[in-house]
């Protein structure tokens, strides 16, 4: 876009690039950043945010951690639950019970398509909560209560 192009509505005509970028490129599983589309198209860093506000808005993308944005395709459902949510969710698909051990935070990140740091986090939460045993180098954890069933007082 030029730099001597109208500003009002030039965020609708980027998110529509933007859009058969995505259409056209079937194994695009991540929107370029906003630096990438300030440098692009020459526009403010307002605008960018704004077509991701689109793309957002249309269900075509969402945010990931990180500052960066993934492309949603029709017919693409994912579990919009917090991560810590989904790996409690383990215990009662996989039927364990009160002394199991646990996955691995190795084979949650490779599960779930996160990091390991991420899944150490969710895992931090779960063992706050009193449902996983503390990290030990070298110990698997265990399983110390099962979801939905802990006391409370």
């Amino acid at each position: 876009m030029s730099q001597e192009a109208s500003p009002r509505g030039t965020f609708l005509k980027i998110a529509d690039v933007v859009k058969a970028e995505i259409d056209a490129e079937p194994a695009m599983a991540e929107l370029p950043s906003a630096a990438e589309l300030m440098r692009e198209h020459g526009v403010s860093r307002g605008v960018a945010l704004r077509v991701f506000g689109v793309l957002e808005k249309e269900g075509r993308a969402e945010r990931v951690p990180g500052g960066r944005w993934r492309v949603i395709r029709p017919g693409q459902e994912r579990d919009r639950r917090p991560l810590a949510e989904l790996v409690a969710e383990v215990i009662r698909s996989e039927r364990l019970n009160v002394g199991d051990r646990f996955p691995s935070t190795s084979a949650l990140a490779t599960r779930f398509g996160v990091s390991r740091p991420t899944v150490a986090k969710a895992l931090d939460k779960l063992e706050a909560a009193g449902l996983l045993s503390a990290s030990q180098q070298g110990k698997q954890r265990t399983v110390l209560a099962l979801p939905g069933r802990e006391e409370r007082s």
